[in-house]
């Protein structure tokens, strides 16, 4: 058995609730722009994030692009790709993959590097891939995003909204893909991240250690069984892995036709006023996420459960908040708010 089907189920983890549902809708529509997950180390950040990799529904990619290109949309095409005619393309399936960003990474290491050298001699470009290269079409992971520099932390979320990477050294520019799920995990007791920066991810979930006591025994039990025999523990998830996976594969396929009313959209302002919430791009998450979340139900029309799910993963952490203050947040209120609404 290969190293990747010897990851921790997905569905074995207990618990996290949110944490869990955060990443299953960035899967299911990259557009939210990824997501931030903060909490006590031991909670099961990063192995919920590693163990995405065998829930993802596979995709088609053109076969030999190191950007793994989407051949069924040419307007996110590399330079090479584009070169080809359509008789000359080949279509490869693969699942997304989750590409690991160190924390040490460089800005080079990052967005790639041109040969300056080669470009004067030969007059042509040539370009060495960089991890936003691969990260195209992918999950971006960064553990620890707290301890990134913060000028490659605004690398990452400047590719991350504009879906390219551009690179100029010397008056020669290269532009490529970078559309990418960005996930990042980091522990607030180590340093935080600007506010700015963290509202550039489209959600936050804080995570805490389980409080109960049957779920924490059920977390020692599963993790040693886990570690006792892998294969066989990893086989008893199996259907459960595959109906997950079938159902963010449904959800991405019905995401287009999801509908949602003019009151949904009255509900959502009328949120963020409530809730103090800064610019409008919580408005427009919390409603991607609404969207989201009504494909992964396998509706087309968004209800109040979806309204409500929304505004807990997209809301809390673009609140305006005072220098010391905590930013307790009155769920009550919302869901007062929801419930009188007629969508």
């Amino acid at each position: 058995m290969d190293s990747n089907k010897l990851i921790y189920p997905f569905t074995a983890i207990v618990g996290q609730e949110n944490m869990k549902k955060a990443l299953i809708l960035n899967i299911i529509n990259p557009k939210l722009n990824g997501v931030l997950i903060r909490g006590e180390k031991g909670t099961a950040k990063s192995t919920a994030v590693r163990a995405l990799a065998n829930i993802m529904p596979e995709r088609e990619e053109i076969m030999g692009c190191i950007f793994s290109c989407d051949p069924k949309d040419d307007t996110f095409w590399c330079e090479d790709c584009k070169k080809n005619t359509n008789k000359d393309i080949k279509i490869n399936h693969r699942k997304m993959r989750i590409i690991n960003l160190p924390v040490s990474a460089t800005e080079d290491r990052v967005v790639g590097t041109l040969d300056i050298e080669h470009a004067i001699k030969k007059g042509e470009k040539r370009f060495e891939p960089g991890i936003l290269a691969e990260a195209n079409r992918n999950i971006l992971y960064v553990d620890e995003v707290n301890l990134l520099d913060d000028h490659v932390v605004d690398v990452l979320l400047d590719a991350a909204a504009m879906g390219v990477n551009s690179i100029e050294r010397e008056g020669i520019s290269y532009v490529h893909p970078s559309r990418f799920v960005l996930i990042g995990t980091m522990n607030p007791e180590e340093g935080d991240l600007r506010p700015q920066l963290i509202d550039r991810f489209g959600l936050v979930v804080e995570v805490l250690g389980e409080k109960d006591r049957d779920s924490r025994v059920e977390v020692i039990k599963r993790r040693l069984k886990f570690e006792k025999d892998p294969e066989i523990f990893i086989q008893e998830y199996e259907e459960r892995q595959n109906e997950l996976s079938n159902k963010i594969e449904n959800a991405k396929k019905i995401l287009d036709k999801v509908i949602y009313s003019e009151n949904c959209l009255r509900v959502a302002a009328e949120i963020a006023i409530a809730m103090g919430v800064d610019g409008h791009r919580a408005d427009i998450t919390f409603m991607k996420t609404a969207v989201t979340h009504a494909a992964y139900r396998g509706d087309t029309k968004v209800n109040k459960e979806d309204l409500f799910v929304a505004a807990k993963l997209a809301l809390p952490h673009r609140m305006r908040r005072k220098p010391f203050e905590e930013g307790i947040i009155d769920f009550d209120k919302i869901d007062e708010l929801i419930e009188e609404a007629v969508l």
